[in-house]
């Protein structure tokens, strides 16, 4: 049987595969656990109330998931969520990527274009988002390539167009590409989060 972690644990909070958030675990009681507001600050969080998600954390070598239903958010970053057990939690394989370490600089190429200035939003083993005020001439699916500074240095990731969105905060687009890392890439990417992470803990406790 799959057991609560303690109070405090970092927690994710899945709506579906584009919208994995980070949180951490405030409280158990009952079927009601009560979580952080999720720590994303680059884009607007849109899960409503009765919506269904997955709570899943980190085992030694899986991941526990727990479905859920969405009950309550407060209306700023340090507010706390509600949710609603909607089943039991229970270990699971399956590969989910966890995505952050936002806010460095990269370069798009398009086919049609050349280098564009963009900044990362977040990145995962599977895709990144990013910024830029440049209009990209690239549909869904087009082939697209990302020059990335990460912790460990500079990569070069091949991928294709998931999506080009107007920015909602400011002027600009928001490009979401997808792509399949190879373990070397899926690594450095693991510890650019992890990095981020623990610098992104440092200054709050500044």
């Amino acid at each position: 049987m799959v057991e609560f972690p303690p109070v405090g644990t970092p927690v994710f909070l899945a709506a579906d595969a584009e919208a994995t958030y980070r949180s951490r675990l405030e409280e158990v009681d009952g079927t009601q656990i009560t979580v952080s507001a999720p720590l994303e600050t680059t884009d607007r969080i849109t899960l409503q109330p009765g919506q269904r998600l997955e709570l899943f954390w980190a085992q030694p070598r899986s991941r526990a998931v727990l479905p859920c239903q969405l009950v309550s958010t407060g209306d700023d970053a340090s507010s706390r969520w509600v949710l609603k057990a909607v089943g039991a939690p229970a270990t699971s394989n399956r590969r989910q990527f966890v995505r952050g370490g936002g806010g460095g600089a990269l370069h798009l190429l398009a086919d049609e274009q050349g280098p564009l200035g963009a900044r990362l939003l977040d990145i995962s083993e599977g895709g990144l988002r990013c910024w830029t005020e440049h209009a990209v001439q690239a549909a869904v699916n087009d082939r697209i390539q990302a020059a990335v500074s990460l912790h460990g240095g500079n990569v070069e990731i091949d991928g294709v167009v998931h999506a080009v969105r107007d920015a909602w905060d400011m002027p600009g687009y928001n490009v979401v590409m997808r792509f399949e890392a190879e373990e070397a890439l899926a690594k450095s990417i693991r510890q650019h989060i992890f990095a981020s992470e623990i610098a992104e803990r440092r200054r709050g406790q500044d």
